[in-house]
């Protein structure tokens, strides 16, 4: 019984370091930070547009969290569309509120430039 205790903890350890180790870098914080307060899905060609970042590294970025298991991505057409997966964890309820707490002063330029996208796909 000692034994699948431990492969427990060592296991939920593991995922605690790859959600630290995939918001370590400015620009996944800001794709996290972004689908937390827009709380809408977003495609790669929002997010490249949004943080003036190459396709390429976006996608790199989207890849990392997905590995995190932070965020999901769902086939609509010939577009893939990312979101937040659903909270099942008390960690990752608490990694969600400190994300949530982050001041929206750094990100004014992202969420305006965020928000115009997803109007216009409205229309």
């Amino acid at each position: 019984m000692r034994i699948n205790a431990y492969v427990y903890c060592i296991e939920k350890m593991d995922e605690c370091i790859k959600v630290f180790k995939a918001l370590s870098d400015t620009k996944r914080l800001k794709i996290i930070w972004l689908l937390t307060n827009i709380d809408e899905k977003v495609c790669v060609s929002e997010i490249v547009e949004v943080l003036d970042e190459y396709q390429y590294n976006v996608s790199r970025h989207l890849k990392i969290l997905k590995e995190a298991n932070l965020i999901s991505d769902v086939g609509d057409g010939k577009w893939v569309y990312y979101n937040l997966t659903p909270i099942t964890s008390e960690f990752r309820h608490l990694v969600q509120e400190a994300i949530k707490a982050m001041p929206t002063a750094q990100m004014k330029k992202e969420i305006n430039k965020c928000k115009s996208l997803l109007a216009k796909r409205d229309n």
